[in-house]
Formats: structure tokens, sequence, C-alpha cells
């Protein structure tokens, strides 16, 4: 895959929208994010650093400031006592599983057995998209106003507390799909780097609806698929709901991974039906 700066001019790519509305004392902006998308990125985005240095407050999917809120994530991976990830799988998938991350994580299932299937799905995706598609999580784009509020002391929010974090990482499909679709990121891993360079593509032509649809497409078989899509959806309607007293103060940047900003069920849209104006700035 070629590098992004050999994508068309981002005017083209819509990733900065302005909301405002008759209630808003000033408009609020939303940014959709890639995390494999380098944060050298930002630099082509017309008018990004302006509308961020307009705004007082970062609202981001989760706080990732809260040290202590870290520790109850880590906590919350772990298996309960009374589980074992040896009886969900035959002994030759157990140790398919476990050659894979020995390879790719440096670590097997005598170490990360007390772990969630999801943690380790995420885990092995993770090493795959650092492999396959140069992601590097200290230079991502999807953090990056995020930190550079933090070292400027601007309050950060994010629209999910603790439980709600740890639900969408580790508990939001039943623990069986769980289990599934580990086996399927090791046995098929190609499948999804092919997926996440696809919507990499996606993100830096601006095509959000395209990424929604891509997600929740039939023969979508990886492991974010159409039942992610839907918790997605639902959520993106709490949300709604939680933005609008920043929205009604206005001057609030939003950083939200793309996936969740496109379509027909999407934030964006969401936030039209709640009666606001959502326009892109670089029209």
């Amino acid at each position: 895959m070629g590098s992004w700066f050999l994508v068309p001019c981002s005017t083209k790519a819509q990733v900065l929208y302005r909301i405002s509305s008759n209630a808003t004392a000033a408009p609020s902006y939303i940014l959709a994010t890639n995390r494999l998308v380098d944060m050298t990125f930002l630099d082509t985005i017309p008018n990004v650093f302006k509308c961020y240095n307009q705004c007082n407050k970062v609202i981001t999917e989760f706080a990732m400031q809260d040290y202590e809120a870290l520790a109850a994530l880590r906590q919350a991976a772990l298996l309960p006592d009374s589980v074992r990830l040896r009886n969900f799988y035959s002994d030759e998938q157990y140790q398919e599983i476990d050659e894979a991350l020995r390879i790719n994580l440096g670590m097997g299932l005598d170490k990360l057995g007390r772990m969630k299937p999801s943690y380790l799905t995420e885990m092995y995706r993770n090493e795959l998209m650092k492999r396959w598609l140069h992601y590097d999580e200290n230079r991502t784009m999807e953090t990056f106003f995020e930190k550079v509020a933090q070292q400027t002391d601007i309050p950060v929010y994010g629209l999910d507390d603790v439980g709600e974090t740890m639900y969408m990482l580790f508990d939001r499909e039943p623990f069986h799909w769980q289990c599934e679709e580990l086996m399927k990121v090791v046995e098929y891993p190609e499948n999804e780097v092919k997926f996440e360079k696809r919507i990499k593509e996606m993100y830096l032509y601006g095509r959000l609806s395209d990424m929604a649809y891509y997600v929740k497409a039939p023969d979508n078989q990886t492991s974010l698929s159409f039942s992610d899509y839907k918790v997605y959806s639902q959520r993106n309607q709490q949300w709604v709901k939680r933005l609008r007293p920043y929205l009604k103060e206005g001057k609030a940047f939003i950083t939200l991974n793309a996936i969740y900003l496109g379509g027909d069920e999407g934030l964006l849209e969401q936030l039209r039906k709640a009666g606001y104006r959502v326009k892109a700035v670089n029209r």
C-alpha cells in the first residue's frame, strides 16, 4: 500500500466537521480519526489547527489520562478465576493460538491464558497492524489532540465512563463469540490486515459512509463486523445526549474514530436528526 502522502488533497477528504444550532453559544468541531494514520496527516487537513485553537475543551471516546481508570481496564481484561480458556478450544486449536501469540507477541498462553479472548484478539490485531501496516501508537493521529490538550491544561472529557469502556472492549459480545473471533484472527490474519488497509484507504479519501457500509456488509468476516456496528449505532444515540451540554456551551473539539461517524446510523447523521447543523469545514 502506498503512503498517505500519495492520496489526493484532503480538501476532497471530508474528515473535519462544524457543529452548530440556534441553541449553541458557539460552534464546535468534530474530527474523524484513524489510528493507522500518522499524525503528520493532520498538516494536510486545512483549518484543523485553526478550529482546534478556537476550542476550550476536547471530547473523546475515553479520557485516557485517568490512570486509575486504566488500571481498572487492565483488571477487567482478566478472566474470572473459575473460567479457563483451554476449556473452550480443542487441544489443536489451543496449541495454534499459543504458537501464534508466541511468534507475534513473544508470550504464549502460559502467561496470557488469564486474559479475555477479546483482549487477546486486540493485542494480536495491534501487532498485525504494526507489522504489516506500520501502525505506531506513539505517532497516531487518533490521540494527537488529546495529548496536546493534556500538555496545555485544556480539559479532556470522555463520552464513555470506565464501566462502559470495559463493556465495549471486553464484553460487548458473548464469550463464545469472543473465543470464535480469536480463533478466526489467528487462522486468517490476512483478512484483518486487508480489512484495516481498506478502511484506512477509505478514510484518506474521506469516505466515512463507505467505511460504515464496509464494516456492516454481510461478507465482512473479520473481528469488526455487523454485530459490532449495531452496538456502535446504539451507542451513537447515547452519545448525542451526552454531547448536548458540551455543544450548547460550544467550543468543543471532538475527536472520534471515523468508523463511528459515517452512514445512516453514524454519529454525524444522529446529530443532524437531533437538530444540529453538521457541515464539512473544508467543502
